[in-house]
């Protein structure tokens, strides 16, 4: 239903910036929440921030105050801001997109994007 295109990852030292972006392509369908998720080796994937079609922001406490997630609706683009990374943030950082056309739902994922963050 859409294809997700993942962009910004990196090596970054603790302390640096780096912003993702996921540009969601090809969808006939609506796109409502847009976030980002991470998962660490040998860890559930865990949610990092999520966006409404409205603009209503949701962080994991870990990253609070640190990241940004912002969307461009024109585009079908959701970003993350990443600043004051930590070692900690090292993980595979996933786009996550919610799709709907009447009564149907559909979560669709993007590929993941290597972050690493060295001490």
């Amino acid at each position: 239903q859409v294809q997700l295109v993942e962009s910004g990852g990196g090596l970054v030292q603790a302390g640096g910036s780096l912003r993702l972006s996921c540009a969601a392509a090809g969808s006939t369908f609506s796109i409502n929440d847009m976030g980002w998720y991470r998962q660490a080796p040998g860890k559930q994937r865990e949610l990092v921030a999520v966006i409404s079609s409205g603009g209503t922001t949701n962080y994991a406490d870990s990253v609070t105050g640190r990241f940004t997630i912002s969307r461009d609706n024109a585009k079908d683009t959701v970003y993350l801001q990443m600043n004051s990374l930590k070692p900690e943030d090292t993980a595979v950082y996933y786009c996550n997109v919610q799709l709907s056309r009447g009564i149907f739902r559909v979560s669709s994922w993007g590929q993941g994007t290597q972050v690493t963050v060295s001490s």
